[in-house]
C-alpha cells in the first residue's frame, strides 16, 4: 500500500549570465534586466496551484536551482521563501539550498542570502584550473572560487557544497587530483564530484572537445574515490560525498523516491496520492515568456503506471550507497517486495546485489555497473 513520503520543493530560476557549452538544463542567457518581481509572483501562484498535492505535510527541504539563482537578489529570495512558508508550513529544521556561481555573487553576499533564509549553498566551481574554466565557459576564475568558499564559511550556513567535474578536455590525472585537493583544502562539508558527459542539444555535442581516453578516465575515478575517502569525505551517492552528518537531505529524499513539488520554468515534480493508489509526475511550462504569461503553469501531468513503479524506484534508489529497506520499496511503490525477487536473484548471481531478510545492498561491483544492474529488471 502506498504511504506518503516526505515532501520537498524544487524551485527553478532559469537565467544565467551565459549558457555553458556542456549544459543541457533549462537555462537561458541573461538579456537585460531580469523580471525578478514578476517571476517571484509567478512562482508563488504556481505553488498555490499545486497545494492539492501537499496532503497536510510540512516541507522537508527546498532546493532553488537553475540557471543561476544567485542572479536574484537576497530580497527576492526572502520574498520567495516567505511566500512559500505562508502556503506550506516548514519542518523545524528544514534544509533550504540555493545554487550559486562564484562569478555572480556580486549581486548580494552569502551573508545576505543566509539572512534571507537559505541554510545551505551549492557553489558551481567545476575546476580550479584557468584553462579548464575557459573551456567550460565559466565566468569565474580560481581566485573567485576560493573567495566564494571562504565567504560561505563566514556566512555561517548549516552546510555548503562545492561542485567539481572531472574528465575535462585535455585534463591530466595530476590536474584532476589537484582539483580534489584544492577543494578539500577549503573545507566544504559536502562535495559533488562527477564526470563531464557530452549531452544532446549542447554546444559540446555539436563541437565535441577532446576528452581523456576511457582508461585515463577510469584511473582518475578510481584514484579520486580513494583520495576523497582519505580526505574524510564519505560517498553516499554516485557523485556525492560528505563529511559525517552533512549529506544533502533534499537529494536523499529525491533518490529515495520521496515526493517533491516542482515550480518554475520546466520544473518537474513527483507526488504520491495514496487514496487514489496513484503516483503522478508533473512538468511546468518550459520557456520563461510562456511561463510568465500563463494562467495554468502545468504543461503535463502523467501517472506512473503500476508496471513501471518498480523500475522507476530502482532507477532512483540505485544511486545511493546505503542499503535498500524492503519496507521502503513497498511504501514508496505500493507493491510487495516480491515484485523485485526475480530481478534481484539475477543480480545476486552476477554479484551485483547482496540480500538479507530486511534489505538489499549494492555490492562494490553493483555500484560500478548500475546500468548493468538495472538491466536485470527489464523483461
Amino acid at each position: 500500500m502506498l504511504t506518503l513520503p516526505p515532501l520537498s520543493l524544487y524551485v527553478h530560476i532559469p537565467w544565467c549570465v551565459q549558457k555553458c557549452p556542456y549544459c543541457d538544463f533549462n537555462s537561458h542567457g541573461q538579456k537585460g534586466e531580469l523580471p525578478e518581481a514578476e517571476y517571484i509572483d509567478a512562482l508563488l501562484e504556481d505553488l498555490s496551484q499545486d497545494l492539492k498535492y501537499v496532503q497536510d505535510r510540512k516541507l522537508y527541504s527546498i532546493f532553488i536551482g537553475g540557471g543561476t539563482p544567485s542572479l536574484f537578489s537576497a530580497d527576492a529570495i526572502k520574498r520567495l521563501l516567505d511566500g512559500i512558508q505562508a502556503q506550506i508550513p516548514f519542518v523545524d529544521d528544514i534544509e533550504i539550498t540555493m545554487e550559486a556561481n562564484p562569478g555572480t555573487l556580486e549581486h548580494d553576499s552569502f551573508k545576505a542570502y543566509r539572512q534571507a533564509g537559505v541554510t545551505r549553498v551549492s557553489i558551481g566551481i567545476q575546476s580550479f584550473a584557468k584553462d579548464k574554466l575557459n573551456l567550460l565557459g565559466r565566468i569565474h576564475n580560481d581566485c573567485e572560487a576560493e573567495v566564494a568558499a571562504k565567504s560561505a564559511h563566514e556566512a555561517n550556513f548549516n552546510s555548503f557544497n562545492l561542485d567539481l567535474m572531472h574528465g575535462l578536455p585535455n585534463q591530466s590525472f595530476d590536474e584532476a587530483m589537484f582539483d580534489i585537493e584544492k577543494a578539500a583544502s577549503l573545507n566544504p562539508p559536502h562535495l559533488s564530484w562527477y564526470q563531464l558527459t557530452i549531452e544532446p542539444n549542447t554546444l559540446f555535442h555539436s563541437k565535441p572537445p577532446q576528452l581523456p581516453e576511457d582508461e585515463a578516465l577510469w584511473h582518475i575515478y578510481e584514484q579520486g574515490q580513494k583520495k576523497l575517502a582519505e580526505l574524510g569525505y564519505q560517498q553516499y551517492e554516485i557523485s556525492a560525498y560528505a563529511k559525517e552528518g552533512y549529506q544533502c537531505r533534499h537529494n536523499l529524499n529525491y533518490w529515495q523516491f520521496g515526493d517533491y513539488l516542482g515550480i518554475g520554468c520546466g520544473a518537474h515534480g513527483k507526488v504520491t496520492l495514496p487514496k487514489e493508489d496513484s503516483i503522478l509526475r508533473t512538468v511546468k511550462i518550459k520557456h520563461p515568456k510562456g511561463y510568465l504569461a500563463a494562467e495554468n503553469y502545468t504543461s503535463e501531468t502523467t501517472a506512473v503506471e503500476k508496471d513501471d513503479r518498480a523500475l522507476e524506484y530502482l532507477m532512483n534508489r540505485f544511486r545511493l550507497i546505503s542499503p535498500i529497506p524492503k519496507t521502503e520499496f513497498e511504501a514508496r511503490t505500493g507493491l510487495p517486495h516480491s515484485a523485485l525477487q526475480s530481478g534481484m536473484n539475477k543480480a545476486k548471481q552476477r554479484q551485483l546485489i547482496s540480500e538479507t531478510n530486511e534489505y538489499w545492498q549494492l555490492t562494490a561491483k553493483g555500484q560500478m555497473f548500475v546500468n548493468d544492474l538495472l538491466s536485470q529488471f527489464l523483461d
